[in-house]
């Protein structure tokens, strides 16, 4: 009993905790805004989280408010993740 309970116990703290931020931040320039599609075309580095190399593309955005936030020629860095199938910046932050 006394080994299940410490089992369940730890179990339950990988859930408990918030995960802490693992370093997904990626450098780009901002080609494109296109606020009324809610898309915006960066040049990018890495996207080691989706396997994904550098490229120039189009991105969808989380929140359209981002898109406020940045002008064509932008230095940023940026979170993308899917996001119900399509590519998606989830944090945007001025940068490099």
């Amino acid at each position: 009993m006394l080994k299940r309970t410490f089992l369940l116990a730890a179990v339950v703290s990988l859930f408990a905790f918030p995960a802490f931020a693992d370093g997904n931040m990626v450098k780009a320039e901002v080609v494109k805004v296109d606020k009324g599609a809610g898309k915006m075309t960066l040049k990018h580095g890495p996207i080691k989280n989706l396997d994904m190399d550098s490229m120039t593309m189009v991105f969808r955005v989380a929140d359209p408010a981002m898109l406020d936030k940045v002008k064509v020629g932008d230095k940023i860095e940026f979170e993308a993740d899917r996001v119900n199938g399509a590519i998606t910046v989830t944090k945007i932050g001025k940068g490099h």
